[in-house]
């Protein structure tokens, strides 16, 4: 096995493309290994911090005529781009997809959609086997079973993929809060979507901003 380790092993940036798959209400409706609410906001908030920080992403669907269309949640953070429809339900075979993928010139590819065992599994194994260093973001993913998903995460591991969350993620990129280029911005996103996180931020300017009264200590 070949150890993912050192600081060329961080996730930045610029080196990064994002693939979002299928996230598609068919999808959604048979999604099992985790709370649907969860996934919908893991996965915009992982299409915003995406666009914060400027990494080409990339979105596509499966037969959207049938499976349905893209979350509006995703989809209006890039108002006018393009879902690439596929038939191939493993995407790293359609070349549509790949070309986008070629054309940013980046090589740390990032991938998150539903289900994790199929959509998710295929372009995986496949992308890894060409070469590319590949890193799925589990929640923002999703199978038809814990089972399934957990499986597929192992078999995804097993064949030299990479594991992290939305939020370890933008944290990568973001790598050093002195960068102040995109604070702001992800500053944002984890605000209305990183739950406890987010609401103790508020909670903390809040308090930063509100005046001790007269009588105090």
């Amino acid at each position: 096995m070949t150890f993912r380790n050192g600081l060329d092993s961080l996730l930045r940036p610029e080196d990064s493309v994002l693939v979002l798959i299928d996230h598609q209400p068919y999808q959604l409706a048979n999604l099992n290994s985790h709370d649907p609410q969860a996934v919908v906001n893991n996965s915009t908030a992982l299409a915003k911090a995406a666009k914060a920080f400027g990494v080409p992403t990339i979105l596509t669907s499966v037969i959207a005529d049938r499976g349905g269309l893209l979350f509006p949640q995703i989809t209006d953070v890039f108002p006018g781009q393009e879902v690439i429809d596929r038939t191939f339900i493993n995407t790293w075979e359609d070349k549509k997809v790949v070309d986008a993928v070629k054309a940013t010139g980046r090589k740390q590819l990032i991938i998150a959609g539903l289900w994790t065992e199929i959509c998710v599994a295929m372009p995986v194994i496949q992308a890894l086997g060409e070469g590319w260093d590949v890193t799925v973001i589990t929640d923002a993913s999703g199978g038809t079973s814990v089972e399934a998903h957990e499986v597929s995460i192992q078999r995804m591991i097993a064949a030299g993929a990479n594991m992290m969350t939305w939020l370890a993620l933008a944290s990568e990129w973001q790598r050093d809060w002195a960068r102040t280029e995109h604070a702001a911005a992800l500053t944002d996103v984890l605000k209305h979507h990183a739950a406890g996180s987010g609401i103790a931020f508020l909670w903390e300017q809040q308090l930063l901003n509100t005046p001790l009264p007269s009588n105090a200590g």
